[in-house]
């Protein structure tokens, strides 16, 4: 009986084995795309038998025309310059969402801060001498609720309003671009633009994707890799924001690129690096800028008012020392059990 259960069973083994050789080597390999856009880098790694660069670009290229203030031509920039501009449907989304956002977080966020992005010298625009009147003069055209979209155009309440949708504009631009893989079929994807993502399905290990959080240590030529955490995670929208690449030092002081909209001034809050996990990128991009700029207990108090976000915050204690908070849903990601706090 051994041995005819054992004739019976290697076949059966051979074919096993065979049928999965041939099922794998017929799935569509992972493709991994690279390049410039809104400023920064992209890679985008997907499972395609078609390559679909040229599909990703056109469609980033749709976003950058909408939404970038450095491309003369774009919708914002029209805005910007008041001339009389309808809207497209990429601007008015964003918009939409925006003015949500800023509303939950009380000015906190908030896509007018362009001129005080610009005054500080990380806008789309040369810095101004910064003096205290000169940031209570900017203030009085500050503010989301100077703003409205009515018919499809930008009423503003002051023409020196200005746009600046970068603290979503990248998370929007990811989104769109899992959009178009999702029509195109493709299962298996993440979409990274400047530290922004989605990420869809199972790596080419058949895994969740595994992402790393850098320690915030002052960085300012993107050259320190050293992680914090791992994340595991999949079918979400993550975004990372943080003061430690992007600010300059003048007469002695750091001064953040984060610009609190409600004061005018850089932000001197406890949260070092703020990483958002929500249903898409840009809603993750636009309250992990917030976060940066309410500080760690209004952080927590907003997350624990949206149980669909998540968050992972590294601040600094009143001691000095870097800490860790996290919510509950952000444990599921967490690669380690027992993390070391810095």
């Amino acid at each position: 009986m051994t041995n005819k259960n054992a004739k019976w069973q290697l076949p059966f083994l051979a074919f096993l084995i065979i049928g999965t050789v041939l099922i794998l080597r017929k799935q569509a390999p992972y493709q991994t795309d690279e390049g410039l856009v809104f400023g920064t880098m992209y890679k985008i790694t997907y499972q395609s038998k078609e390559n679909l660069k040229k599909d990703i670009e056109a469609e980033l290229q749709k976003v950058d025309n909408s939404l970038s203030p450095f491309n003369k031509q774009s919708v914002i920039t029209h805005i910007n310059n008041n001339e009389n501009m309808q809207t497209d449907s990429m601007f008015a989304y964003v918009f939409r969402l925006a003015k949500a956002v800023s509303t939950d977080t009380h000015g906190a966020f908030d896509i007018t801060v362009a001129p005080l992005v610009n005054a500080w010298g990380f806008g789309f625009k040369n810095a101004t001498g910064i003096q205290p009147n000169t940031i209570d003069s900017i203030r009085q055209f500050v503010g989301f609720h100077k703003v409205d979209l009515i018919d499809g155009k930008i009423v503003k309440k002051d023409p020196r309003v200005m746009l600046d949708c970068s603290a979503i504009a990248k998370g929007f631009g990811v989104d769109c671009v899992a959009r178009l893989l999702d029509s195109k079929g493709v299962k298996n994807y993440m979409i990274n633009i400047g530290g922004e993502l989605v990420m869809k399905g199972e790596n080419q290990n058949m895994e969740s994707w595994r992402i790393g959080i850098n320690k915030p240590i002052d960085d300012s030529l993107s050259v320190n890799q050293e992680l914090q955490t791992v994340l595991e995670i999949t079918n979400v929208g993550l975004a990372t924001s943080g003061n430690y690449r992007n600010f300059y030092y003048k007469d002695g002081k750091k001064y953040a690129h984060t610009i609190d909209p409600r004061t005018g001034y850089p932000v001197q809050h406890n949260i070092l690096s703020s990483t958002v996990v929500a249903k898409d990128c840009a809603t993750a991009d636009a309250y992990a800028t917030s976060f940066m700029v309410l500080g760690l207990d209004s952080a927590k108090a907003i997350c624990n008012a949206h149980p669909e976000l998540d968050a992972y915050f590294i601040y600094e204690r009143p001691d000095g020392k870097m800490d860790i908070y996290f919510t509950d849903g952000m444990k599921k990601y967490l690669r380690n059990q027992i993390l070391e706090k810095p």
